[in-house]
């Protein structure tokens, strides 16, 4: 037996766990997304395409994309800088700054969304009553739920960028400003193209996170029909009311969405493989 055999254990071993981890995944991950579907085509295509051209799902679906249009651009930008300044300088209150980084993962979204309540509610919030005095309605409207959902998915992109950057090093940076390039320059020329697609990779995590979001935007939204419902609210308002084909028919969906970002993240893994494997390295 080699040592790369000996290593790696029995052969009954190795299979054994493999033969495991796919069990556990068909049963939690494929069973499941498959009896969405199953329960969403259940009655026909017609039923299905009626349950998703409902108004208030349409209005769901176009909620769910217009905050993850706001978010994923502001989150891209945010964790390209926040990452640039963590790994480029020393800076007082660095380590704090990196708590705080992590602290959506440690937070639950209930939490979260709560702490909008304290900050933005008109009855005892701190700044509600002034907001609503000027004309500005942040809770129970869309500001609310797009505040919620950048601080749930803040992390992703930030997250990706810190190790590879660190992995990178600044030596490039450094023989760029020594060359006479200013700050930008550099940033685009040197900076951006070696972690853009760490970059992409954390972008289109945000992205299924922004989509899929419920506990910190039900709390924020109000639950108003057609209004402030996302597609996980909407969802969950048609299983409540018994609405079982229409409620999958729009998980369906969603799970869609997901499977879209799960296309695209295993073809940058195939493509960019190695700049990845630099980026969760750290991890």
């Amino acid at each position: 037996m080699s040592e790369h055999d000996h290593l790696q254990g029995p052969a009954w071993l190795r299979w054994g766990l493999i033969a495991l981890a796919l069990l556990v995944m068909v049963l939690l991950l494929v069973l499941p997304l498959a009896m969405v579907l199953g329960a969403a085509f259940a009655k026909g295509v017609d039923v299905w395409f009626a349950a998703l051209k409902e108004p208030d799902a349409v209005s769901a679906l176009k909620l769910t994309l217009f905050t993850a249009a706001i978010v994923i651009p502001l989150n891209a930008v945010f964790g390209v800088f926040t990452a640039w300044a963590v790994t480029r300088f020393e800076f007082p209150g660095k380590r704090v700054l990196m708590a705080l980084i992590d602290l959506p993962f440690a937070v639950s979204p209930v939490v979260a969304g709560l702490c909008l309540v304290l900050l933005f509610s008109t009855s005892h919030g701190w700044f509600g009553e002034w907001l609503s005095d000027h004309g500005y309605k942040i809770l129970f409207a869309r500001p609310g739920i797009v505040l919620a959902t950048l601080f749930i998915t803040f992390p992703f992109v930030v997250r990706e960028l810190i190790p590879l950057m660190q992995q990178q090093g600044s030596d490039e940076e450094i023989a760029a400003r020594s060359l006479g390039a200013s700050a930008w320059t550099m940033f685009f020329r040197v900076t951006l193209p070696n972690i853009k697609w760490g970059l992409l990779y954390g972008v289109l995590l945000c992205g299924a996170r922004a989509m899929g979001e419920f506990g910190a935007v039900s709390v924020v939204s109000g639950h108003i029909r057609g209004l402030t419902n996302t597609l996980p609210l909407h969802i969950e308002i048609l299983y409540n009311e018994f609405n079982g084909t229409a409620a999958f028919a729009v998980a369906s969906l969603l799970a869609g969405l997901a499977l879209i970002t799960l296309v695209l993240k295993f073809w940058l893994e195939a493509r960019h493989g190695d700049a990845l494997a630099q980026s969760h390295r750290r991890h």
